[in-house]
């Protein structure tokens, strides 16, 4: 794991660099597994019970019973992979004996959690719908097992909104502080802060959201993305800009505000007396006319 990209890295030159992915964010990674992990469980779950009759009908119990050892077995194996601290030397002994190459590095991250993912979740579908079966057969429920295998079936639209937002919160980019600017390398973007009204943000997991509330000079739209993904710390640095300018920006207009404000009362106060002047003089002339 590159550690300077996880909470944004300090360099001489007032630049924050950050870099969200599986591979520097627990969030991402979670919602990566468990989206990837429903997805392959749901097929695997399907193609168990298929091979699960197949034994049953082939051999009787014993036959089942030795698929579903095949099944424990596989998923101990996964889970022995996974915890062990030899990952990739285990896969590469394993893989000398087969047409393929072991993955490394990034791909084999990956496929750990995709294989973890996939154990788990195939185990919690298992269990909802081996559940579901029980309370069907005893009669437990009068809805039988329909509250458990929609529940086993939400978890497929659970895992797609977990893709969708392990996606949105990979992001990589630099945030200069003496600029206030944000650069955006995936997709490419630039993001001046002095064109930005207002910020807020929500924190998930190791991840912070911010919204962007950019202002409308001469009422033209300024394009730029509303919404960002950054670390914790960068999020607190953006806020802080913004705001320290607001108020920079308010006290420059209190201050423009009070010399309007002076420079009215002084020309109110030299027409007051130009009229109070002129009063006067309309006055005298009318005690003269009287007089006469």
């Amino acid at each position: 794991m590159d550690e300077d990209a996880v909470d944004g890295t300090d360099t001489a030159d007032e630049t924050m660099q950050w870099r969200r992915d599986a591979s520097t964010s627990h969030t991402v990674r979670l919602l990566w597994a468990f989206g990837v992990g429903t997805f392959f469980a749901a097929i695997g779950t399907v193609v168990c019970w298929r091979l699960y009759r197949l034994g049953s009908e082939a051999a009787g119990g014993p036959g089942g019973t030795v698929v579903l050892a095949f099944i424990a077995a596989f998923a101990a194996t996964v889970l022995a992979l996974a915890a062990s601290s030899h990952t990739e030397a285990h896969l590469t002994r394993i893989a000398e004996g087969l047409p393929i190459d072991a993955p490394t590095g990034t791909s084999l991250n990956r496929a750990i959690d995709a294989a973890v993912g996939t154990v788990v979740m195939g185990a919690v579908i298992g269990a909802l719908m081996g559940i579901g079966w029980y309370v069907s057969q005893n009669e437990l429920l009068a809805a039988g097992a329909g509250p458990f295998t929609g529940l086993a079936a939400l978890l497929i639209p659970g895992a797609l909104i977990a893709l969708v937002l392990a996606s949105f919160l990979q992001s990589v980019g630099a945030f200069d502080r003496e600029e206030g600017t944000i650069y955006l390398y995936e997709p490419e973007q630039r993001i001046d802060l002095s064109l930005v009204n207002a910020v807020s943000s929500r924190r998930i997991g190791d991840t912070t959201i911010v919204s962007l509330e950019y202002k409308q000079p001469d009422g033209q739209y300024v394009a730029g993305p509303r919404r960002i993904a950054v670390p914790p710390a960068i999020a607190d640095e953006i806020r802080a800009i913004v705001e320290t300018r607001r108020v920079r920006f308010s006290e420059r207009v209190g201050q423009r505000l009070r010399g309007i404000g002076r420079r009215v009362g002084q020309r109110l106060r030299g027409i007051g007396r130009r009229v109070g002047q002129r009063l006067r003089g309309i006055g005298r002339r009318l005690r003269g006319l009287v007089r006469r």
